[in-house]
């Protein structure tokens, strides 16, 4: 299974980058892992809705165009379904048993995702109710992507 994470914006600090770099290794006995980073928009110092709604739409423009066609899409939205690490587990199961070729997970930037990604998406995803830095949720989903894998192959790691 291909399993790909588009961004918005660079991961800049350095413990981020190497602990995306420490997972997506992890990942290697379990998927094909790809991370892709978008360019970010520059958000105006008191941006008007509007002002963030652009903002939005062209971040959105430039995820959609890296979402590989016949991709199955998952929104990170803190709006969406909350999951335990069994339920991505079961999910991952159901998606490899059903011939998923690939599976997107997508992550906004600081304003969010754009309502075109939304709505293209086949799931929306929340981790937590917290708000977390945008670059950090890459090393969140990455480690809770092992963690799923782990758990579907009986291995020990999620107690």
């Amino acid at each position: 299974m291909q399993v790909s994470v588009v961004a918005v914006g660079k991961a800049k600090e350095r413990y981020i980058e190497e602990g995306i770099a420490e997972y997506e290794k992890r990942l290697r006995p379990y998927a094909n892992c790809e991370i892709v980073e978008v360019k970010d928009e520059r958000v105006p110092k008191n941006a008007s809705p509007a002002e963030e709604a652009k903002v939005k739409e062209e971040e959105g423009e430039r995820i959609l165009a890296a979402v590989r066609g016949g991709a199955l899409l998952v929104a990170l939205d803190s709006a969406g379904e909350m999951w335990s690490s069994e339920d991505l587990a079961a999910r991952l199961r159901t998606w490899e048993i059903s011939g998923t070729r690939e599976v997107c997970f997508v992550i906004g930037g600081p304003l969010g995702l754009s309502q075109a990604v939304l709505n293209r998406a086949d799931l929306r995803l929340s981790l937590s109710r917290m708000t977390f830095l945008h670059t950090m949720v890459r090393v969140i989903l990455l480690e809770q992507i092992y963690r799923a894998f782990r758990i579907v192959r009986g291995e020990p790691y999620h107690k």
